[in-house]
């Protein structure tokens, strides 16, 4: 079966880290060859690229500029003539409102993988209601509650994203290293948050709830994202001003954008990151728990289909004393971490098991493709 994922590419989360995930565990079910569409060079396209992957650029798009719209479709109507896909995938409401249309009217089978959480009402959803698919793949049952808003007569399927665990060698030896270049005492606790520079992501509320947390000695804290956005750089720098106000500048550490996040996992003891808005899955989740790590967030969104008392802690929505209370308690009982961390593992093998998840996804497609032949 031969895929063709189509997305923008210009920036890096969540469904960029499952594009590239694809890629590289394609040897798991050799059934599905994933190709990929994007709008723009980056990160994306050239991390696709170093896995041999097949990556066709559609050109830069900008919608307030209807000719670079009508210049794109011009190119994906080339490929698919050039190309024969069995099924084409347009990820969020982006590529499907731009695109879908040409894949329709190529009779190819069209499949909408819902990442956010739709609402229905804003102007690009519109546009993507105009062209229904014929399945949405969602990604939690929070994200699939919400797929009537956009498609009410379309079937949807659940599907966890793949996530593999990182093989990255001695943990103990890259926890050295790490530390070393980051400046970190060996016995410091220290907690990390790796998320784009969101607000809703929810690093302020934790430097809000670290700063409680003063008078416990040896704990340090990083915060792992890089700018992608002008909105990013004015937050980051909120941030910056914000731990000085609070008195712990000389506890935080902001690490910029990295592409070492496994190893930055291995280095440090508990993973926090308190949304302060919903999350669709959360991927950053699945890797700290594969790396061995207490996970701390908040009871909203897709994470509490991800963690539970076995792995984790699940705190209320904005409340800082809570989240302080439960931060302070893990810091301070390394029984309870190693607990909680003897549970991640197995939590997100349960979860996340890329052989399991794509073996799902293939069988979800072969209905389609199927389906479509038989009509």
């Amino acid at each position: 079966m031969k895929l063709l994922h189509i997305y923008a590419g210009n920036l890096f989360g969540g469904i960029e880290t499952l594009l590239v995930t694809l890629a590289k565990e394609q040897s798991l079910c050799m059934q599905m060859q994933h190709h990929f569409a994007l709008c723009f060079e980056g990160r994306l396209a050239n991390e696709l690229r170093s896995l041999d992957a097949s990556v066709y650029q559609l050109g830069q798009v900008r919608i307030s500029h209807p000719w670079t719209v009508w210049r794109a479709r011009l190119e994906l109507q080339r490929l698919l003539r050039q190309e024969r896909f069995d099924v084409v995938i347009c990820h969020s409401c982006w590529p499907q409102a731009i695109f879908g249309s040409v894949v329709r009217v190529n009779h190819l089978p069209l499949v909408f993988w819902c990442h956010d959480v739709p609402s229905g009402r804003h102007p690009l959803e519109h546009w993507a209601k105009r062209v229904p698919p014929n399945l949405v793949i969602a990604n939690s049952l929070y994200t699939q509650t919400a797929v009537p808003n956009l498609y009410p007569k379309i079937d949807s399927e659940i599907l966890l994203y793949p996530v593999a665990c990182a093989d990255i060698g001695n943990d103990a030896s890259i926890r050295q290293a790490v530390r070393d270049e980051l400046n970190t005492p060996d016995d410091a606790i220290v907690l990390i948050q790796v998320s784009r520079l969101e607000r809703w992501k929810g690093q302020s509320f934790l430097l809000s709830a670290l700063a409680n947390l003063r008078h416990i000695p040896g704990w340090i804290c990083w915060i792992a994202g890089g700018v992608q956005r002008s909105h990013e750089a004015e937050y980051l720098q909120e941030l910056k001003i914000q731990v000085q106000q609070l008195g712990i500048g000389d506890r935080v550490l902001f690490l910029g954008q990295r592409n070492d996040v496994p190893r930055l996992l291995a280095a440090a003891d508990i993973h926090c990151q308190p949304n302060t808005g919903a999350e669709p899955f959360g991927i950053a989740f699945v890797e700290a728990l594969y790396a061995g790590l207490p996970v701390v967030t908040t009871a909203i969104g897709g994470a509490v289909e991800i963690i539970n008392d076995s792995c984790g802690r699940l705190v209320a929505p904005n409340d800082i004393n809570a989240l302080s209370d439960v931060l302070g308690f893990l810091i301070s009982h390394p029984s309870e971490r190693a607990t909680l961390a003897a549970g991640g593992k197995p939590r997100a093998e349960y979860l996340c098991n890329p052989a399991k998840q794509l073996t799902r996804l293939y069988n979800l497609l072969s209905e389609v493709v199927e389906y479509e032949v038989v009509v």
